[in-house]
């Protein structure tokens, strides 16, 4: 029998600042939608790139989302957090330099939301949107650490 414990947010912030990835939840024409999605941590502030579409129309009507991510070694040695929280579409071209900075830095090959813009079938070039995420609820369970020994 595999034993799982509750996680503290001490561990949660671990596991967020060591994946860097995993499934965003959002409302998309009313009806719950869930993607792949990286992100970045600084502090306590998740932050999310992506450039103009679905995601950004569905977080601009409604900024209500959650964020799933986990690492798993095996069936019994796994740990997964779920973060809600509200999407904060950053306007201010400082503040998207220091988050792209940071994207960067930790994903220098991140394409086409961080190297290059491009031209979709419209002729609309893409532009990238940084959302910062505040958690408001953070949960998380793992499998025992008196398990593994």
């Amino acid at each position: 029998m595999i034993d799982i414990d509750e996680m503290n947010s001490k561990d949660i912030f671990e596991l967020l600042e060591k994946v860097g990835y995993g499934h965003l939840g959002c409302i998309h024409e009313g009806r719950p939608y869930v993607l792949p999605m990286q992100y970045y941590l600084k502090d306590s502030a998740i932050y999310l790139f992506t450039t103009e579409g679905m995601k950004t129309h569905d977080l601009d009507a409604n900024p209500a989302l959650c964020l799933q991510v986990e690492e798993v070694q095996d069936l019994e040695h796994w740990r997964s957090a779920i973060v809600t929280g509200e999407a904060e579409r950053l306007t201010e071209q400082s503040d998207i330099d220091q988050v792209m900075h940071l994207a960067k830095a930790r994903n220098s090959s991140l394409s086409p939301a961080i190297n290059r813009t491009w031209i979709d079938a419209q002729g609309r070039a893409e532009a990238i949107k940084v959302y910062r995420v505040q958690p408001t609820e953070m949960t998380g369970r793992m499998t025992s650490r008196e398990a593994d020994s």
